[in-house]
């Protein structure tokens, strides 16, 4: 039984502060986040409609796919901070499809950016090709884990 000055007493209050703190630190996380991706989302809009009242949205279209998958990002960066403030652990599926999106968000915009390049030397295709190879084995290994992780999670529900 917990007497009033027990050690048990002051682990829980302490415990109790920290979890306190935490949902502090997370709702401010999320705040954060969600109000840079309001104003990502408003400015990209904006800058679609000049863009295509202008005509050029041609030459945009990279700057504007980069930012629609940074904010699909925040989103999902936004999700992680809602699950860990929900379950008070950090889930290791959450931070790989982050990581995944990075990934995907990185190749894409690379690619774009060099089939646009006028001119591009042998360095800058090796390179080109070397990000590309990394990233490429990146994709692979996140995609794995979150298979590996589904699985590990779907065996576990069922036991």
């Amino acid at each position: 039984m917990k007497t009033p000055n027990s050690p048990e007493v002051a682990r829980d209050w302490i415990a109790r502060g920290f979890r306190t703190v935490e949902d502090i630190v997370y709702v401010g996380l999320g705040l954060l986040l969600t109000a840079s991706a309001i104003v990502l989302l408003i400015s990209g809009g904006i800058e679609f409609v000049q863009t295509l009242a202008a005509g050029t949205f041609v030459h945009s279209a990279i700057e504007l796919l980069d930012r629609i998958l940074l904010i699909l990002l925040i989103v999902e960066l936004l999700y992680t901070v809602q699950v860990s403030f929900r379950t008070h652990a950090l889930l290791p599926e959450p931070f790989l499809l982050v990581g995944l999106i990075a990934a995907i968000r990185r190749v894409l915009v690379i690619t774009a950016e060099f089939s646009h390049m006028p001119q591009r030397t042998e360095t800058m295709y090796r390179d080109f090709f070397y990000e590309l190879a990394i990233l490429t084995g990146l994709i692979l290994a996140v995609t794995i884990s979150l298979v590996l992780v589904r699985r590990h999670n779907a065996m576990g529900t069922e036991m």
